[in-house]
């Protein structure tokens, strides 16, 4: 069975249901049908234990993130612990483009998957709207006499939508006369990578978010000084968009296990994590809270730490660090026949795996449990020394099929991980002191957890960093968008590349946010279609059966 079909095969509960396993009532919860709900509760003060769910770098072949995380849950549930995962909400830009769904596979999914891999409860809608909102205020301000003397020539804001659309990444704006606005380029990011969403997901509550969205930075005027939604005096509507959107989403995995869904930043070109509001509610209702981070443990556990725990005042008390043998042959230059036995391939890519163990240990200071995603084709032989290796660096390797068996395939991983969280007495490190200045930042990151042996910067970029000084912003930390596909900047670098430059083409000041974008190598905010995109392979009958979505 395809995963669409284990998940329309399977009976829900009604969300009330599922409230009621984290303590909710039903007027806690604003019902969206039978099977999805918003939460109108806060974050209370009680702090459950946190697992973060990471992985290797990612190939096209799929490591199953997601889907270990869903299963590790449903293994929690299984043996008796109180548990609720914390996952972000899908883009339809990797839906219809190439890389599907996030709402995990086989028999570990989240339900009801096809709303979820689509338009959901429209929070990202919601996101999209609030940031086109912006854009539109900043051009009729331009339009109408433009008493802040926004020069044209200098607008950072850019517009968003959430589909993958070369197309759009550079525009001109204004044309056709002069009631239609004033003629100027312009840009689009998609909604995950815009700077709307990255506030979304790390602000505490509505207000907090409408104040962030006051010191956003749009443009700069004629004196080169700083324009801000709060200018703008647009704060207030961009809230009352997302005063819905804000609320966190409850749903269900395929066996009755609660689920937070919310917020969805890329790891590459953004933070990377669900919601704050999210994870501390999942860790407030319940003992063990799995959540996620996205791409490999460079991007997205890198910026969970350094950024979202610092945000948010949290810290995990288990990684978990998800791999899977076929993974690791193609890292050491395997690019067929995964399912063949081959250990010259495996020696050769295990270093992937080694070299986010180290950081997550040494760098961060993290109990590491690694999970090997298991296939049919993965042999004994491949396993175990999978598992000698990383027993070398002292971590502690279990296998997870829950693809496959569901709970049932995940129990063993999540007694090893319920164990280390329970007697967690480490404290979380980060890669760069906040005090140090956004070049040693980026030099840190690259250094520390990627392997570089420096850093190139621009002129453009070193332009910028001096801007940051001149704003007063040195201070926030960074968030580093490269290519998920290598520790460094060039996605060919497979394994575990060392004494490699990075290349840093730009800075992006994010006052919203509160964190620095570096963007490095040739990394893109909108990401484009490939040829054969997964939208095309779709089908919708007179029944609303859909085929192809995965």
């Amino acid at each position: 069975m395809t995963d669409i079909e284990i998940a329309n095969a399977t009976q829900m509960l009604e969300i009330s249901e599922v409230a009621k396993k984290l303590g909710l009532s039903d007027k806690d919860i604003d019902p969206y049908g039978h099977y999805k709900a918003k939460i109108n509760v806060k974050p209370g003060k009680k702090k459950g234990k946190m697992i973060l769910v990471t992985a290797i770098n990612p190939t096209s072949l799929g490591e199953g993130k997601t889907t270990t995380s869903i299963g590790l849950a449903d293994g929690m549930a299984k043996i008796g612990k109180k548990v609720c995962l914390a996952l972000r909400e899908p883009s339809l830009g990797p839906v219809f483009g190439i890389k599907g769904g996030a709402t995990g596979g086989g028999h570990a999914q989240v339900l009801p998957m096809e709303d979820i891999n689509l338009n959901f409860t429209g929070d990202l809608h919601a996101v999209t709207t609030a940031n086109n909102l912006i854009a539109a205020i900043l051009d009729n301000h331009i339009q109408q006499g433009n008493s802040l003397g926004i020069d044209v020539r200098r607008i950072t804001w850019n517009r968003c939508v959430d589909l993958n659309d070369r197309a759009l990444r550079n525009v001109i704006v204004g044309l056709g006369g002069k009631l239609n606005g004033v003629p100027r380029e312009d840009h689009f990011n998609i909604t995950a990578a815009s700077e709307i969403m990255a506030v979304f997901c790390l602000s505490s509550d509505l207000m907090d978010f409408k104040k962030r969205v006051g010191d956003i930075i749009v443009a700069y005027n004629y004196e080169g000084k700083p324009v801000t939604c709060h200018d703008l005096k647009i704060e207030d509507a961009v809230a009352i968009v997302m005063k819905e959107a804000i609320k966190p989403n409850l749903v269900q995995t395929l066996e009755g296990t609660p689920a937070i869904i919310h917020g969805g930043p890329f790891a590459n070109i953004a933070h990377g994590c669900n919601t704050v509001i999210a994870t501390k509610l999942a860790m407030s209702l319940s003992d063990y809270t799995i959540t996620e981070a996205g791409f490999g443990a460079d991007l997205g556990a890198e910026k969970f730490l350094d950024i979202k725990c610092r945000v948010a005042g949290i810290e995990p008390d288990c990684v978990c660090l998800v791999a899977t043998i076929r993974a690791l042959k193609y890292n050491g230059g395997k690019k067929s026949e995964f399912d063949k036995e081959d250990m010259s391939a495996l020696d050769g890519g295990i270093c992937n795996l080694l070299g986010h163990i180290d950081n997550l240990t040494n760098v961060f200071g993290c109990n590491v449990v690694v999970a090997i995603n298991k296939f049919i084709t993965d042999t004994d032989k491949e396993i175990e020394f999978v598992r000698n290796k990383c027993k070398e660096y002292g971590a502690n390797v279990v296998l997870c099929e829950s693809w496959a068996k569901g709970s049932a395939g995940s129990v063993e991983l999540a007694k090893a991980v319920v164990e280390i969280a329970d007697n967690n007495n480490k404290k979380l490190k980060y890669a760069y002191d906040l005090k140090d200045d956004i070049k040693t930042k980026i030099e840190k990151i690259a250094t520390k957890v990627y392997g570089a042996s420096r850093v190139d910067f621009t002129k453009q970029a070193l332009n910028n960093i001096a801007l940051c000084k001149e704003l007063g912003v040195e201070d926030y930390p960074v968030c580093i968008a490269k290519t998920q596909y290598s520790f460094s900047d060039d996605q060919t670098l497979l394994g575990r590349p060392k004494d490699f430059v990075l290349h840093v083409q730009d800075i992006q000041i994010r006052t919203g946010a509160k964190f620095i974008v570096a963007i490095a190598g040739s990394i893109m905010l909108m990401p484009g279609l490939g040829k054969s995109p997964a939208g095309c392979n779709m089908e919708i009958d007179e029944n609303n059966v859909i085929k192809g979505l995965f």
